[in-house]
């Protein structure tokens, strides 16, 4: 069957490797009533068509406070972004109008949320949803938003689609659901698909299924892909380069095979030995001490030196910049950034 993707092919479509998006000392923060919560401090990345960078962390880091700023669907108040740029295109975003935000949002850029479940409207039968793109944006009747959301379902694999076209989402498994978001995600053909946790509450073999058809996707149509993820499991396949997040900053970069070989950073190294192994049945799984910390109290210095074995006075009064990261030679290694005093104890150790 001709998809929708082909019938409206993008006369503008970048070239592999082409810059499409680039985040620069991004600074957002939440005025609450106990005080400024510093969600996202100094983040900088970037991201080029055909290529997928992973943005890694746990809960609280800030993956997704900077996924909704470059969206513009952060909630103003209580979030105000302090500082910063987000280049689409070389064009800044955050200096644009409601209006042309609006026409980039989903059109251009895209976003597949965590819950499909709570994302999807329950009244509303998912081609319904589906074909609200058409309508809105291409001006498309009722029967073709329609045939257009079928062909949709029909490329992410949804069986029988044309019989399930009027089902409502609780009708559909949670992978089923995801692939509905992954579709919505496509029906316009958009540059970059930011996708927040698109594997959270799936099976392994479904989580297995979602990102493989992700990447397919992707290197088809030549999408850029942001992953939002704390599972370095599901990253390790498909990622060209990892962005690690900790208390509203980046403290690793990497091209994702060095990263996994050889990480620059104590949270990094800590993420990769809580990933359970076979090698290591019957032993008990390891885990980072501690809690990420309270953005409202972030620890002076580093923020991960109370949960770091290798901290020193040094980590507890001064914040680490993210240095150039080298090999044993001195010589500069491509993608590597470490933000940690001991980098080179930690590389190199």
């Amino acid at each position: 069957m001709t998809t929708v993707i082909e019938n409206n092919p993008q006369p503008d479509r970048l070239e592999v490797g082409t810059p499409l998006l680039e985040v620069k000392d991004l600074h957002v923060e939440f005025h609450t009533r106990d005080g400024i919560a510093k969600a996202v401090n100094g983040v900088n990345y970037s991201v080029a068509a055909g290529e997928t960078l992973a943005v890694l962390g746990e809960s609280g880091s800030g993956k997704s406070v900077t996924a909704q700023t470059i969206m513009g669907i952060l909630d103003m108040p209580p979030g105000k972004v302090t500082q910063g740029e987000i280049l689409y295109r070389g064009k800044d975003m955050l200096k644009m109008s409601n209006e042309e935000r609006r026409q980039i949002r989903g059109r251009k850029i895209a976003m597949i949320f965590q819950d499909a479940l709570s994302a999807l409207n329950p009244v509303l039968s998912v081609g319904y949803q589906l074909g609200e793109m058409f309508r809105v944006h291409q001006g498309a009747s009722k029967a073709e938003a329609k045939a257009k959301a079928i062909e949709l379902m029909d490329r992410v694999r949804i069986p029988a689609a044309k019989q399930r076209v009027n089902d409502y989402p609780h009708q559909f498994s949670g992978g089923m659901r995801q692939r509905i978001m992954i579709a919505m995600a496509l029906s316009l053909q958009p540059d970059l698909i930011i996708a927040d946790e698109p594997t959270t509450a799936l099976d392994v073999t479904v989580q297995a299924q979602v990102m493989d058809l992700l990447a397919e996707l992707q290197a088809e149509y030549n999408m850029g892909l942001i992953l939002i993820t704390h599972d370095l499991g599901v990253v390790a396949d498909v990622a060209d380069k990892i962005a690690v997040m900790y208390a509203g900053r980046i403290v690793e970069t990497a091209p994702v095979h060095d990263l996994y070989a050889k990480p620059s950073h104590p949270y990094t190294k800590g993420l990769l030995r809580s990933i359970p192994r076979l090698d290591q049945k019957g032993q008990e799984l390891y885990a980072i001490k501690g809690l990420p910390p309270n953005l409202l109290k972030v620890p002076t210095g580093c923020a991960f030196n109370p949960r770091c074995d290798v901290a020193t006075d040094l980590c507890r009064t001064e914040i680490p910049a993210l240095h150039q990261v080298t090999g044993k030679d001195g010589v500069e290694l491509t993608g590597r950034r470490s933000a940690c005093h001991f980098w080179k104890e930690t590389l190199h150790g």
